[in-house]
């Protein structure tokens, strides 16, 4: 799993440093904000039923893509606080909380016979 965490990291920041190249100049903040949702949190969502019950350090590398993205959208730097900023963004919950709800979805889906038929 420390492979697969790796990977997502990288690849969810490299989205984000091609992102905030077009950030001001070509694109308004809601298309911005939705790029970042598709392009970002897709990727970081991919597969995360699997990383259930994952120790607090990989966790904690998870996290800190949520947390780059939306200072990503709100415009603001590293070094500024986000408490404030992201308040209003509604999508934005915490790693492990992202993880219980996708294995809620799949256990639902499962039982009401939705889900597909290897589960």
């Amino acid at each position: 799993m420390q492979v697969h965490v790796q990977r997502s990291v990288a690849g969810c920041f490299a989205v984000l440093r091609q992102l905030r190249s077009i950030r001001r100049r070509f694109v308004p903040s809601s298309v911005y904000q939705s790029l970042v949702i598709a392009l970002v949190l897709s990727r970081l969502d991919y597969g995360n039923a699997t990383l259930a019950g994952l120790p607090t350090s990989l966790l904690n590398r998870l996290q800190s893509i949520i947390n780059a993205a939306a200072l990503s959208i709100a415009g603001l730097r590293r070094s500024e606080h986000i408490t404030d900023a992201v308040a209003s963004f509604h999508w934005l919950i915490r790693a492990p909380e992202r993880i219980k709800f996708k294995l809620a979805i799949l256990v639902y889906r499962a039982l009401h016979g939705t889900a597909p038929q290897y589960l």
